[in-house]
């Protein structure tokens, strides 16, 4: 996907551009191509970025630790504001505390909007936290404690069998 030039949005018809997806995202893994629809509408002092995808991505189960495949949509939206100092460096202290206002995404209105980064952003927000193959999965299965005994090494029958003479 390419960058998006942020004033050319406003000679669109609408002020909105709309994107196919249907390509694999570099830097997300995969099974399938990234398929869907994303727009993005110029609303003056904001971008109003909104998209429609979906995947299907291998994950591990956080309790039996199999691969299992899982179908990742996504449907989301985000107001993008648009503001000159965004690109500037921050000369601010080091350490301060930053309010529940500030924490937006921001861009320069002269500059680009990725929406490959956005959306591999958003599919990575997507991943289930809890990853699990089935709900009722019963996780690792102990070894039998017979199993454990028949894969000892044999250097150590000459103990075990002194062991069992003492006994």
């Amino acid at each position: 996907m390419e960058a998006i030039y942020i004033p050319r949005l406003l000679k669109l018809p609408g002020k909105i551009e709309t994107i196919t997806i249907d390509e694999p995202l570099p830097a997300l893994e995969t099974l399938t191509p990234v398929r869907g629809q994303m727009q993005v509408r110029h609303q003056g002092n904001y971008l109003e970025v909104s998209a429609q995808a979906e995947t299907i991505m291998t994950l591990t189960c956080h309790r039996c630790l199999q691969q299992y495949n899982h179908r990742l949509s996504l449907q989301s939206s985000e107001l993008v504001w648009l503001d000159e100092s965004a690109n500037q460096p921050d000369m601010g202290p080091i350490e301060r505390e930053t309010p529940l206002d500030e924490l937006v995404e921001t861009l320069d209105p002269q500059g680009y909007f990725e929406p490959d980064t956005w959306l591999y952003e958003q599919l990575c927000l997507a991943i289930p936290p809890r990853q699990l193959c089935d709900r009722a999965c019963p996780g690792i299965q102990p070894i039998e404690q017979d199993a454990v005994e028949t894969n000892t090494d044999r250097r150590w029958d000459a103990l075990e069998a002194l062991k069992r003479q003492l006994s």
